[in-house]
């Protein structure tokens, strides 16, 4: 938790630094007050704009909620609430602010995999949930978008003349922040993100007792996702248990996840009493 606090902390003072080089004293104050709009919004509306963004539905399959029911009970978590994507591209994520008020989002494409890999699956996003890393995850990722988007702002001001009043040591305090500022962000939330996809690994394992069964379901993932790119923002390739999106220079640019062969070489390391 102190990592993440960090982590979040650095995330925070980056944005409220790029407001104090744009607007000086006025704008470390108006970077401040969005600094915290964000944050308000992402902690309790986080779940639904991302739900929201792939028109996710809650599933009213009684066999796959009595499933999610069941490994939920051996996490020893609350049952989150159960949502589908219809597209035959297989993968999943995890959203919401704390255990109670989580929900986990299966694409229907994950319905073909055998029935041990589909539960190392859902284990993998109840790790997610029992290790506390949806919000977290969450709150990373939009104040990083917030930063690169204040960022952005700046840049357009040096072309629009206000750099101009500040003088050419304050022109290339900008450009840096403006070049600088969403690196930072990114490798920031980078760190973040690989710590938490191993470690929801090893829970999910843990809690079906079948690692070979969730590295079966990250190889078939992967290779789907390779040939059949999904559609979607970038900015959320982090919360899918596999990136899914072209693997081209932008979205690389977003790309959080370690390589799935590591994540499958982990898996196969662990040994179940």
């Amino acid at each position: 938790m102190f990592n993440t606090a960090v982590l979040l902390g650095t995330l925070t003072g980056i944005f409220l630094l790029i407001g104090f080089v744009i607007g000086g004293f006025f704008g470390i104050t108006i970077a401040l007050v969005i600094a915290v709009l964000i944050n308000f919004i992402s902690y309790w509306y986080s779940d639904r704009i991302v739900l929201g963004i792939y028109r996710a539905r809650p599933s009213k399959n009684p066999s796959l909620n009595r499933r999610v029911e069941e490994l939920a009970r051996e996490a020893k978590i609350p049952k989150p609430r159960v949502y589908t994507i219809r597209t035959e591209i297989p993968n999943a994520f995890a959203t919401g602010r704390n255990p109670r008020n989580a929900a986990i989002c299966l694409t229907e494409g994950l319905f073909e995999l055998e029935n041990d890999e589909l539960d190392a699956v859902i284990a993998h996003e109840l790790g997610h949930i029992k290790n506390r890393d949806i919000l977290v995850s969450t709150l990373a990722a939009t104040i990083a978008g917030a930063i690169a988007y204040l960022a952005q702002i700046g840049y357009w001001s040096m072309f629009l003349g206000a750099g101009n009043r500040r003088g050419e040591g304050n022109i290339l305090a900008l450009l840096m922040m403006v070049i600088l500022a969403p690196i930072a962000a990114l490798l920031i939330r980078l760190a973040i993100s690989r710590s938490m996809e191993f470690r929801a690994d090893r829970t999910g394992a843990l809690i079906t007792k079948k690692p070979h069964a969730l590295a079966s379901a990250l190889r078939k993932i992967s290779e789907f996702s390779r040939e059949h790119p999904l559609k979607g923002s970038s900015a959320t390739s982090h919360m899918w248990i596999v990136n899914p999106f072209r693997k081209d220079w932008f979205n690389s640019l977003f790309s959080t996840h370690p390589p799935v062969e590591k994540r499958i070489e982990r898996l196969e390391e662990i040994k179940i009493e």
